[in-house]
């Protein structure tokens, strides 16, 4: 097998040329990836379309949502030209909307139910849990920590497991120890370009990538189409 199969074979393609060619080719399969970002950034349209990349190259995928419900959530898709409806009436896709308590208690409880519920999911590809950020501001250090721990265990059995949070939801020392268990990390801002505001994703960490951390990417998201990539040169024009 030459490099460039072996390449393809070892990752799986979000469903955009663009996002991949920035992403290094796309998602590193066994790997554990951590999007975060502003309010507005973009993160729960990023990872669906992480999603919709995997049910098309044939990979079961489980979401856990703090966000949406069902029905909204294949709603969101559909109107972003990513109609996964076929894949969750076949069961290729499942979604599983987490309401969570403001009591601290009930929500430490639900992080290690979803931590259980996740190692159980043995039949999933790909899981997502969108977004993290009510689990980390009620939970300890220990506990999220075992719950990325977790998470990397279940990459090194062959999953992916890509997980949202809100930006400044770890402080920045926290932060660096989950990035170090992390194959891959985006980091996704608003940013001024003249009049208007415009999405940025910068791929901080992807594991195997040839190319230089940190690059950033502007992108809109456009009704029918999804993520469109916005050159930052001519966003900012």
């Amino acid at each position: 097998m030459n490099k460039n199969e072996n390449d393809t074979a070892d990752i799986i393609s979000t469903g955009s040329n663009e996002i991949d060619r920035r992403l290094g080719g796309g998602i590193p399969k066994s790997s554990l990836m951590l999007v975060e970002g502003d309010e507005g950034a973009g993160k729960s349209t990023v990872a669906q379309q992480l999603v919709w990349g995997g049910l098309n190259d044939g990979l079961k995928t489980s979401i856990y949502t703090t966000e949406q419900n069902i029905n909204s959530l294949l709603r969101q898709m559909a109107s972003l030209g990513q109609d996964v409806t076929d894949f969750f009436l076949m069961n290729e896709l499942e979604v599983y909307p987490l309401v969570i308590s403001p009591d601290e208690e009930d929500a430490e409880s639900l992080f290690e139910k979803l931590g259980t519920h996740m190692k159980n999911n043995l039949d999933s590809d790909i899981i997502v849990v969108d977004a993290l950020t009510t689990f980390v501001s009620q939970s300890g250090g220990d506990q999220i920590q075992d719950f990325f721990s977790n998470c990397k265990s279940l990459c090194e059995k062959g999953k992916v497991v890509i997980c949202t949070v809100h930006a400044k939801a770890f402080d920045e020392e926290f932060l660096l120890r989950i990035r170090s268990l992390c194959d891959a990390y985006l980091r996704l801002t608003v940013q001024s370009a003249g009049n208007r505001l415009i999405k940025a994703m910068e791929v901080a960490k992807i594991r195997g990538a040839e190319m230089t951390t940190g690059n950033i990417t502007g992108f809109d998201v456009e009704p029918g189409l999804g993520i469109r990539i916005v050159p930052i040169t001519r966003a900012r024009a």
